[in-house]
């Protein structure tokens, strides 16, 4: 909204300084100290309100170290993460641009999913939640909705991405399914929607599956953001495009003004939810900051760098998938009646999401989110890096 009282300003009345807002970098600037000011500013205070109102986590027994203290501790966050993302874009974004409105559209979307979820726990007081299939249906609904958009909107319809190590660092969906003659050609749009279905599923899920200690979730979502906002902008100059032979896209630049207020709200959050947390973002954060990841690599065609820029959330994922493939194996082979469980020495892991199998060693939760960083910090790295690698 300010852009547009701004550029009246200047085209009106030459007001001076108004022109600077014409630059996506001074906007950007803004909207990320706009979405810190906001979570330092409020955080406290939302606390206060939730630990009167008696929100709290209630935490299942895992048997870790320090878990009892977790208990009661106020719980969605999520809401005041989404609130410190969505007022900054509203003020200094374009809110005629077609990216811009399928972000916040996303935002708002996995963040009503998340909350229902949180509300069944805290105000039901059903442990379980808003059931799997709904949060699933939701997440699909969202990837087939990004999908038709960028198979049909006329200003941004394209089936083309960028793929790391190939030389030219561009990749054509309609290559999977052009082997089976030309009139596949119209049925390419199948295939992207299936993919942008696949990508929104699990990397929301996976950001999830990481919410599971202090600070982690939060973290790392700021370090992908971060990366996120560099793509953006790259992808978004088309000096800086064509330098790096990627896919330029007009006008995806104004998506920076959103990530980086993702950022600063992640940032402004770890403030809060730092080692000990005095506040937890819920599915209402987790469900969002995964999905929001997901949505804006996929419209700024990096969907296919995700494996390595997420490659903390595909190892957490992953490890879920191993261990629940290594005790149903282990129950066959030695037919293991229902209800006796695998012996933790014949599990792949100790306790999972693998952050958990590192509490079980013994390893304080501070190291594991500084560990768990680090790895990302390095991954952001190799992910940017990587579109001059072919």
């Amino acid at each position: 909204m300010l852009y547009y009282l701004f550029d009246w300003l200047d085209r009106a009345f030459d007001f001076p300084g108004a022109g600077v807002f014409q630059y996506i970098s001074f906007r950007a600037a803004m909207s990320a100290i706009t979405s810190l000011l906001i979570m330092l500013t409020f955080g406290k205070k939302f606390i206060g309100f939730i630990r009167r109102k008696s929100i709290g986590e209630t935490v299942r027994n895992l048997g870790l170290e320090g878990q009892k203290e977790k208990e009661g501790t106020p719980t969605m966050g999520g809401l005041l993460i989404l609130s410190a993302i969505i007022v900054p874009t509203l003020l200094f974004a374009k809110l005629d641009n077609i990216y811009v409105v399928t972000m916040l559209a996303t935002t708002l979307w996995l963040g009503l999913i998340g909350f229902v979820d949180d509300y069944i726990k805290v105000f039901k007081k059903d442990k379980q939640g808003l059931p799997g299939k709904f949060k699933v249906f939701g997440q699909v609904a969202l990837g087939l909705g990004v999908g038709l958009l960028l198979s049909f909107h006329p200003a941004i319809a394209s089936t083309k991405t960028t793929i790391p190590f190939v030389k030219g660092n561009e990749f054509d969906y309609a290559w999977l399914i052009s082997w089976m003659g030309d009139w596949t050609q119209n049925w390419v749009w199948v295939v992207y929607v299936i993919v942008a279905i696949l990508v929104v599923t699990a990397v929301s899920n996976a950001c999830n599956l990481t919410d599971g200690i202090d600070g982690l979730a939060t973290s790392t979502a700021g370090i992908i953001g971060g990366a996120l906002a560099i793509l953006a902008w790259l992808t978004g100059n088309i000096i800086m495009a064509n330098y790096l032979n990627i896919v330029y896209l007009t006008n995806i630049g104004e998506l920076t003004v959103f990530i980086t207020a993702f950022v600063g709200a992640t940032l402004g959050f770890l403030w809060f939810n730092t080692y000990p947390a005095e506040v937890f973002m819920g599915d209402t954060g987790s469900l969002a900051l995964g999905g929001i990841i997901a949505v804006f690599a996929l419209l700024i065609r990096k969907e296919l760098l995700l494996p390595v820029l997420c490659g903390i959330y595909v190892v957490e994922d992953f490890s879920v998938i191993w261990q629940t493939w290594g005790c149903k194996r282990y129950r066959r082979k030695h037919r293991l009646p229902a209800g006796q469980p695998v012996p933790v020495e014949e599990r792949p892991f100790l306790m999972t999401p693998i952050h958990h199998h590192y509490q079980k060693k013994g390893i304080p939760e501070p190291k594991i989110v500084q560990r768990f960083t680090i790895i990302g910090i390095l991954l952001a790295i190799v992910s940017i890096v990587t579109l001059k690698l072919r």
